[in-house]
């Protein structure tokens, strides 16, 4: 049986009003709540949202100057700037980091050695600047990115020049090279002057003249997308350029003086005795400093550092070498001006000396003695026993007192960083550093330049100079000119100048042509290099690496190669006109006249006889 229901038309017409009043009220209040927020943006909050969306598109960016230049005194670029394309990536914008390497590297090949530098960089650097993940793309790299590049905010290419540096090796130990600013130098460098820059010079000129190269900052403000690529510039200050630096060095003579070592190491310094201009300096063996711009792999560097060898010792500024024999003009010249010796009065050299009541024999390096010498011959002979003689008659102090002038024990100044001054010894540095008093034995071995004696082959070289220049000692220097936006007319660097007591020019002139009888004289331990073409005036020497006993023989050809005398020699040309004066040091190359002598003859012959070939 079927059952009607009847509705209650009234009572929902009285839940449907209520439910509608409901729902207006709480649009109403909605509508309100969304009034009141309104307002409080565009009223209360609105000179701050302002401001962000000014700086949301509109931003102020740093310009970083272009790198100065260095020239070689020919016109030789011997560091330069090439522009190359980097990716690089910004923390700050890229939501998962782990993500993005990972899909970057389907697209463009990234090493190991590239993500420990980049967490390194990261490290240090600001989440809001963009760090390289790889460098120097090729072309087609960068074509791939391209085209995939709105997968990966926060990630771009960027355009800027690389340093580099063409002859490598060759020029490495006196450029030195520039590298990532790290930690360390974030603390002490000018963050304003740096805004924008990534590199510093680290070492060598690149360090030494780092504000001269570096240039100012400019800047520029730029309309941004909201992904926040640049639109459109608005305003741009230009930086200001790096002055380019142009040297005395020759690189021409520098391949020259590198070649002559052959398998050898070491270190040679030619010098203008004129105008204390470095025509070459060389530190053997070298490195290629391009490896240090962008950073170094771990498996480089280790070995650069765990060499033997050590590539990365600038042996030309910080060896520090006993003289040997190639002091014995300048003592001897101390004794001419002392009045303690003549020129031509003979001493007998019977292979050894000894100090009054003391059995111990300081042994010539001719075991049955050179005879009766007079200094012509003490100094082409290479005797030892005249010249202990006059170092016992001098007195240290007095050794010491002639040495000095001529930059012995103290730096150069050379325009670049690193150097080492050598020592010089004396009764008071002795005191003073090892609370000690000096013995009558240690002055004579300081007499043929061993003993407590060290010396650079800078510090030799620019000694060598200023005795072929009469007693004229000049600052030797690296940079010659200096020159900011294609200035044609180079502003010179300044010289510091010195002038050395001179007792008597025969002096000088006795001492000069015993210099020459070393390569022109019979008996002459430089014998060999003699030549037609010009006159050289030198001094060969030998540094003990380690001191043998009284009764103990030195026998070259058993010993290991580190453990043979380092091979010295000292020279200036043309004798009677200088115009090179060169300080050679071959390690454990055994002797100056067969080893050394050589290779600055080659230094010399491409200088003097370069325009006559």
């Amino acid at each position: 049986m079927y059952q009607a229901t009847l509705k209650d038309y009234l009572r929902e017409s009285r839940l449907f009003r209520a439910r509608a009043i409901t729902a207006t009220l709480i649009i109403l209040l909605l509508l309100l709540l969304l009034i009141l927020h309104l307002a409080k943006l565009q009223i209360i909050d609105h000179a701050h949202f302002t401001t962000l969306s000014r700086d949301n598109r509109v931003k102020v960016e740093p310009l970083p100057p272009t790198r100065g230049l260095i020239y070689d005194r020919n016109g030789v670029i011997l560091a330069q700037n090439l522009p190359t394309h980097s990716l690089e990536i910004t923390p700050e914008r890229v939501k998962d980091l782990d993500w993005t390497l990972q899909e970057l590297g389907k697209l463009i090949s990234i090493s190991d050695n590239d993500r420990k530098r980049f967490n390194r960089l990261k490290s240090h650097q600001r989440r809001f600047e963009s760090i390289p993940i790889r460098v120097q793309l090729s072309d087609e790299e960068v074509a791939r990115f391209a085209v995939n590049r709105h997968l990966f905010p926060g990630v771009d290419i960027q355009a800027k020049l690389l340093r580099d540096y063409p002859l490598k090796d060759v020029t490495a130990h006196i450029l030195g090279y520039v590298g990532r600013i790290n930690k360390r130098e974030l603390q002490t460098i000018d963050n304003s002057s740096y805004s924008g820059t990534t590199h510093i010079g680290k070492n060598g000129i690149e360090k030494y003249y780092e504000e001269t190269l570096h240039g100012k900052v400019g800047l520029q403000q730029v309309e941004i997308n909201a992904l926040g690529r640049v639109i459109r510039i608005l305003e741009s200050k230009p930086p200001e350029p790096g002055a380019d630096l142009h040297l005395t060095l020759d690189s021409a003579l520098q391949r020259v003086a590198i070649e002559s070592f052959g398998e050898e190491n070491g270190a040679a310094v030619a010098i203008d005795p004129q105008t204390g201009d470095i025509l070459a300096m060389v530190s053997k063996p070298g490195f290629d400093p391009n490896l240090f711009v962008e950073g170094i792999s771990s498996a480089d560097y280790n070995a650069l550092q765990n060499s033997e060898e050590k590539p990365l010792f600038n042996r030309a500024i910080r060896g520090q070498y006993p003289p040997g024999s190639t002091i014995k003009p300048f003592i001897g010249l101390g004794g001419l001006e002392s009045g303690v010796i003549t020129a031509t009065r003979k001493n007998y050299c019977p292979g050894f000396f000894q100090l009054p009541n003391h059995s111990h024999k300081y042994r010539d390096w001719k075991k049955a003695g050179h005879g009766a010498v007079d200094l012509y011959d003490a100094i082409a002979q290479s005797c030892d026993v005249y010249y202990y003689d006059l170092a016992q008659q001098m007195g240290i102090d007095k050794l010491a007192e002639y040495l000095a002038p001529f930059g012995f024990g103290e730096k150069t100044g050379v325009d670049i960083t690193g150097e080492l001054g050598g020592l010089l010894p004396s009764r008071e540095w002795k005191r003073r550093s090892k609370n000690q008093p000096w013995y009558p034995g240690e002055t004579l071995i300081t007499g043929i330049g061993q003993g407590y004696f060290l010396t650079t082959p800078l510090q030799l070289a620019s000694a060598t100079a200023t005795l072929a220049s009469g007693g004229s000692r000049l600052q030797p220097r690296i940079v010659k000119s200096i020159r900011r936006n294609g200035e044609p007319d180079p502003r010179e660097q300044p010289v510091s100048q010195q002038q050395i007591a001179r007792q008597s020019e025969s002096h000088w002139d006795s001492i000069v042509e015993a210099m020459i009888q070393v390569t022109e004289g019979v008996r002459g331990t430089a014998r060999l290099i003699r030549n037609e073409h010009y006159r050289i005036a030198g001094k060969t020497g030998t540094a003990q690496v380690f001191t043998i006993k009284q009764e103990e023989k030195y026998e070259e050809e058993k010993l290991e190669k580190k453990m043979r005398d380092h091979a010295l020699f000292i020279a200036f040309a043309p004798a009677d006109a200088p115009r090179i004066a060169v300080a050679v040091i071959v390690e454990n190359g055994g002797h100056g006249g067969s080893v050394a002598a050589p290779i600055a003859k080659a230094i010399m012959d491409r200088y003097l006889l370069q325009d006559t070939r």
